[in-house]
């Protein structure tokens, strides 16, 4: 237990995992607040092109389900509206990068903003000296400093939308489920009573439904046809607008021949570019706007020609692969892989690791053949 009443602000989703946070923090005798943020209108989702099911995540019942739980715990409980910046920040984010013939990540930009910037700040007002959430992480003081660990869960480990942290922020963010396992949370949340103990997992974009994001933009953006190219630049065929596509997608091109599986896009020119599955693999890659979580990170990277002994993340569940990453010029770094990678979408992050702990990661620029060199895709 504390040895004073500390106070933490759990930001509650209506899950499970934040129910069980919340009930872990109460019985370990924090005094705890309970927040819900109202991210979305859901009254606009026939205009929008948002969920218009029940139960997705942030929704009005979420919202309920979270003050429930509050009220059975006796914790106090209130929903900020945060719909303004959820979309400057968040969906217009998602948008633009599609746009630009990108792959977001909204959920690592959500969090980065709306939790561990605008939530702490809104603590603060609240004199709270923490928030917390319901992540599979871990924080720990390893005697000089904070440092980010991957949660012990294996499977639903969500380090990887954490990348963006820093040493100052991680002194006042709590993960409390972040040291169990999802069934270890499930049991818990039984015993204390929570009615979200066995509520279904939320889908992954709370603001798209069924993940059918070109549904999404094509109400908010007109599409613009243009030229499906192969490698050596010969017109197959024409694309329904960027953002209708994915790297390493293969479905619903309907091109003669093949298979073919979407290897890039040049947004300027309106070109999408496809070629054989081979063609998807990637020796490195370019990463900018890099985050080092720990001084020392930063120091490691800074003090030599690269760092070595790095796993890289290039998506949420992907398992990792051994690279060396190396400072170029302008703040970025070049990341190049032990083994080529499959389908390294620019837009996405890369996260770095050394064994569990987090110590960093980017955005990925562009995918590069090797040692340097940048794919002549275009």
């Amino acid at each position: 237990m504390p040895m004073s009443k500390k106070r933490v602000v759990v930001a509650m989703s209506g899950g499970v995992d934040s129910s069980a946070a919340l009930a872990i923090l109460k019985e370990k005798g924090y005094d705890c607040v309970g927040v819900s943020m109202q991210l979305w209108d859901y009254s606009r989702k026939d205009l929008e092109g948002g969920p218009s099911r029940e139960g997705s995540c942030c929704s009005l019942d979420d919202v309920n389900d979270a003050r429930a739980v509050a009220e059975r715990l006796g914790v106090p409980f209130y929903v900020l509206n945060m719909e303004e910046v959820f979309s400057r920040e968040v969906v217009d984010y998602f948008v633009r990068a599609y746009l630009d013939g990108k792959t977001p990540n909204p959920c690592i930009k959500c969090n980065q903003i709306l939790k561990f910037d605008v939530l702490l700040r809104k603590a603060a007002g609240l004199e709270a000296d923490y928030i917390a959430t319901g992540h599979y992480a871990r924080i720990l003081d390893e005697g000089n400093g904070k440092r980010l660990f991957k949660g012990l869960d294996p499977e639903k480990d969500q380090s990887y939308f954490l990348f963006t942290l820093t040493g100052e922020e991680m002194r006042r963010v709590l993960f409390p489920v972040g040291g169990l396992t999802k069934r270890e949370v499930r049991e818990y949340a039984r015993r204390a009573g929570l009615k979200t103990s066995d509520k279904k997992e939320s889908q992954e974009i709370c603001f798209v439904e069924d993940k059918r994001y070109s549904d999404f933009l094509m109400k908010r953006v007109s599409p613009r046809s243009g030229d499906i190219v192969d490698l050596n630049g010969r017109t197959l065929g024409r694309h329904r607008g960027l953002f209708n596509y994915t790297i390493g997608q293969r479905k619903g091109l309907n091109l003669p021949g093949g298979p073919f599986y979407v290897i890039g896009m040049d947004a300027g020119r309106n070109i999408l570019m496809v070629g054989p599955e081979e063609s998807l693999l990637s020796g490195g890659l370019i990463a900018s706007g890099l985050n080092w979580i720990s001084p020392e990170a930063e120091r490691l990277f800074e003090d030599g020609p690269g760092v070595a002994g790095i796993s890289s993340k290039i998506r949420y569940r992907g398992p990792g692969e051994p690279s060396v990453v190396v400072k170029t010029d302008g703040g970025k770094a070049l990341v190049t892989f032990s083994a080529p990678q499959k389908a390294v979408a620019p837009g996405q992050a890369v996260v770095f690791y050394r064994g569990e702990e987090v110590i960093g990661g980017g955005w990925i620029e562009e995918a590069v053949e090797g040692k340097g060199t940048q794919k002549a895709l275009f």
